[in-house]
Parts: structure tokens; C-alpha cells; sequence
């Protein structure tokens, strides 16, 4: 039994009318086709899709603090204490219901690092941590409070599948969960634990069946709408004619084949950080008429050719994937609201402000395009499909990336767990098959940058975390009175 929790925390985006009621975040009982998907790739284990955010803490937080605010945690956000359940052959979406057999000190953890490990041995440890396959019977997540870093710190690890949410839905969670001070607030709001559910994969069969029955009608005016646009054929035809052009450009192959260093794909993980000034990297960027996103790519794009050339090898482009947000400001928090969209990034360009203009334009594009969203018309067929047929096709795609790219903006607030100031937060997005997933997610006044790498793909990890510091150094170069990064190792 887990201990009932203690008045620890503020929240103080709870809502107020109703103190004993969850937080609103995560609420939807069954996951989308884009989350379906995600959840159902990792039929191949190279296409697992953790979400990681190492949070470095300036103290050790106490154990018995730390251990409530999880249980807290887990009452005023009922998704923590949800596990996925399937309908019978796998056969349209799987659902969340509230797992009877629920186990916090099964998802809770801490481990003692040695100090003389240093910064190396967390991210060493959180790695693995990111490796380990979830439980697929529990819910899908993980806490691990490290202790042992240097100067007294700890850090703490949380581990979601990428099901769950994406980056922005992800920081909304951490926003509304953390305090903004240290002390304890006993008028918190205590919600009730909700009753456990059973579920029936026949059930959930039939019950999928019976949604795809129902929504025959609203398809079939949907297609009598459609057909009205027939009155104006110049005009249909058009916006037809405009959304294939745009289909082809956004389904076809990359320009860029995969880098022949870079080829090689493995089952493991390497974590990487790195700090930049948030103003310096905005200054650099304004500097060339770009946006932060423009100099963050610019940075990695500048750090792969650097690798390259320390490598002797020669490499003029690489196909590249970013997600692109669709959430807007009224959708429910939680949950994945982008579209994935791939194109071919040239290394070879030395000039930084050469780099974010090219990168604009890319994903200017890329936003504009009447297709960007064309998934979310075939993903419902899609997730009508098993696993094991579904893995080989989308992986392919995914396993021909060599960067993917995110970024996110995080926290302003100075934020605290258990009673321990949150100094640095590094989201190590899902490396679905690529070579590296590298994410930027702004805290305070840092850029925390966090690279997940393959190792198979990038041999030399000591040479590799050299260029990323040099990479954006190019780019901050652009600002004179710029900070250099720092790194961490």
C-alpha cells in the first residue's frame, strides 16, 4: 500500500471551484489514431517511443516527501494510474481504464550514483533507465530520483510513453504539478482515488465495432457535403489538384540519402547535454531574421558537418524529421496534437545565418503545405491494422532519418519538487529508428538541449559532443556578447 499523501505541493493552476477534483489534463478514455500508432509500432523494438525529462535538483529531496508528492501526483492525474487495454485482435483503439492492480512503489524509484561518477554516470544511468522496455500490463510510466551528482544535487527522471503526450502536452503536466515554492501547502486540493475499471478486449471489440457503425452517417454527410462542392467544379478542382500536388511533394522520399557514417542503427541509447543562454540564442537569431527553432536546427545542422569532417568523411545532406504542433490554445491538455514532417537539411553550409535562412524557409513550407496533416486522414484506417504489419512500413521511413529535431518551450517559473528547486530540465525525446533525436526545451533562462543518440550511428560520443558545443557556437557567433555553452561530462 502506498502511503496517502501529505500536503506537500502548491498547484496553483488547480482549478479552484472544485478543490477534491483532478487536475483537467489527460482526460480523454481512448487514445487517438496518431497515439494508437505510436503505442502499436513497438511491435519492432527499435521503434519504442519513451518521452524523458531529466530535471537537475539542487538538493536531495526527502524520500518520504518525494515518495507522497508521487502519489499526489498520481490522484490529480488519473492517467498515471491507467493502463492501456486493448480490444481482441487488435482491431481499432486501444483504451485507458483505471488499473486495478495499480503499485506506485512499482513505477516509483531511487538510485544512489557514486559521486566520483560525476555528471557521465546520471546520464549513463538515466539512459539505461530510457532502454528498459515499459511494462505493457501497468501503466506506462516511470520516476527515478538520482542521488550522488555533484555538489550535492540529485536529479529526477521521468519516463512516459510517447503515447501519453508529446513535448508541449508534457510540459502543461509539469507546469500544472510542480510548486513555485519550497514550503508545503496543506490547502491543496486532495482528490479521491477512482474506482477500478475491468476491461474485455471482446468488449472493446464490439464496442469499436459499434463506433464505426455510427459514424457510417457521419461519413455519409460528410461525402453529401462534399458532393455540394460539385456546384463549384473550377474551385474543387482546384483545391483537389492543390492538396495532391502537396501530398506528393510531402510522401515523396528526401532528397538526401542517409549519411553512409551514420548508417548503422542499434537498440541503445546515448544521453548528451548542453546549456545555452535562452537571450544570447534568441539575439543570435533575431540577428539573421530567424526564429529560435531556426537557430536551434542551425546549431545541430553545423555540429553533424563538423562531425563529418572530423571523420574524413563528405556530406552534403541528410534527411531530417521534426514534428510540427496542430494544438490549439482551446484543445484538451495532454495527449498528442503534431504531425511528424520529413525533408532534406543541407550540412555542408558553413555560414550560420546561411543555415537558419535555408531552415526558414524549409519549415515555412512545411507549416503551409494543405497536405501537413494528411496522416490524420489515413491514420484511422491504419490503426485498424496489427502491429507486426504496421512496424515494417512506417518504420522504414522512420530508420532513414538521420536528426530528428524539437523544439520546445518549457517553464518561465522558477518550479520545485518536494521541496527542491528544479535548476535544469532536459526533455530526451523518442529516437524511433533515427540516429539521433536531439531536443531544445527552454527553462528559466537556460535552453536545455538533450541529445538521445544511437551509438551504433555516432561512434565517437566524446568527438560528437565536442562538435555540438562548437555547432552552436557558429551560430552564436552571430552575437558578440554571447555566452559560451556549457556541457556537461
Amino acid at each position: 500500500m502506498s502511503p496517502r499523501p501529505t500536503p506537500l505541493q502548491q498547484t496553483p493552476d488547480a482549478p479552484a471551484a472544485s478543490a477534491a477534483e483532478p487536475l483537467d489534463w489527460g482526460r480523454e478514455p481512448r487514445m487517438n489514431p496518431l497515439e494508437t500508432l505510436m503505442w502499436r509500432l513497438e511491435a519492432d523494438p527499435h521503434l519504442r517511443e519513451p518521452v524523458c525529462t531529466l530535471e537537475i535538483l539542487d538538493r536531495v529531496p526527502d524520500w518520504d516527501r518525494f515518495l507522497a508528492a508521487a502519489d499526489w501526483s498520481t490522484r490529480m492525474v488519473p492517467r498515471c494510474r491507467q493502463k492501456v487495454a486493448e480490444p481482441a485482435l487488435g482491431f481499432g483503439n486501444p483504451v485507458w481504464v483505471n488499473d486495478p492492480e495499480f503499485d506506485l512503489d512499482y513505477h516509483v524509484n531511487r538510485v544512489g550514483l557514486p559521486e566520483v561518477g560525476g555528471w557521465t554516470a546520471v546520464l549513463k544511468a538515466a539512459a539505461k533507465a530510457a532502454m528498459t522496455p515499459f511494462d505493457r500490463a501497468r501503466s506506462p510510466w516511470e520516476s527515478i530520483l538520482f542521488t550522488g551528482l555533484p555538489g550535492g544535487k540529485a536529479a529526477h527522471l521521468l519516463k512516459l510513453h510517447h503515447s501519453v503526450s508529446d513535448g508541449l502536452g508534457g510540459v502543461q503536466l509539469l507546469g500544472l504539478l510542480h510548486s513555485r515554492s519550497r514550503q508545503t501547502n496543506p490547502s491543496k486540493p486532495q482528490p479521491a482515488l477512482l474506482p477500478p475499471e475491468q476491461s474485455s478486449s471482446v468488449n472493446l471489440l464490439m464496442q469499436q465495432l459499434r463506433r464505426d457503425a455510427l459514424a457510417v452517417p457521419a461519413t455519409l454527410r460528410q461525402a453529401a457535403e462534399a458532393t455540394k462542392e460539385l456546384v463549384h467544379p473550377l474551385k474543387t478542382a482546384r483545391r483537389a489538384l492543390a492538396f495532391g500536388r502537396s501530398l506528393r511533394r510531402m510522401a515523396v522520399k528526401p532528397l538526401a540519402d542517409g549519411s553512409p557514417l551514420l548508417a548503422s542503427r542499434s537498440l541503445s541509447l546515448r544521453f548528451h547535454i548542453l546549456d545555452i543562454n535562452l537571450v544570447d540564442l534568441k539575439v543570435a537569431a533575431k540577428s539573421a531574421g530567424a526564429s529560435l527553432n531556426d537557430a536551434f536546427v542551425a546549431g545541430l545542422l553545423g555540429a553533424y558537418r563538423l562531425y563529418h569532417e572530423a571523420k574524413g568523411v563528405s556530406v552534403g545532406a541528410i534527411p531530417v524529421a521534426i514534428p510540427i504542433s496542430v494544438r490549439r490554445r482551446n484543445d484538451a491538455k495532454g495527449g498528442n496534437r503534431f504531425v511528424g514532417a520529413r525533408f532534406s537539411a543541407v550540412v555542408s553550409e558553413r555560414d550560420p545565418r546561411a543555415r537558419m535562412h535555408a531552415i526558414h524557409g524549409i519549415v515555412d513550407q512545411l507549416r503551409n503545405e494543405p497536405a501537413i496533416d494528411a496522416m490524420s486522414m489515413l491514420a484511422p484506417v491504419l490503426t485498424h491494422l496489427p502491429g507486426a504489419l504496421l512496424a515494417p512500413a512506417v518504420g522504414h521511413l522512420m530508420k532513414q532519418n538521420d536528426l530528428q529535431a524539437s523544439c520546445v518551450p518549457g517553464l518561465r517559473d522558477e518550479v520545485y519538487l518536494a521541496g527542491a528547486k528544479i535548476e535544469r530540465a532536459y526533455g530526451f525525446g523518442p529516437r524511433p529508428g533515427c540516429a539521433a533525436m536531439i531536443s531544445l526545451v527552454s527553462h528559466g533562462p537556460i535552453c536545455c538541449v538533450a541529445a538521445n543518440v544511437d551509438p551504433a550511428a555516432i561512434t565517437d560520443p566524446e568527438l560528437f559532443e565536442s562538435c555540438l558545443k562548437a555547432g552552436f557556437e557558429e551560430v552564436l557567433s552571430l552575437n558578440p556578447q554571447a555566452r559560451a555553452p556549457v556541457t556537461y561530462s
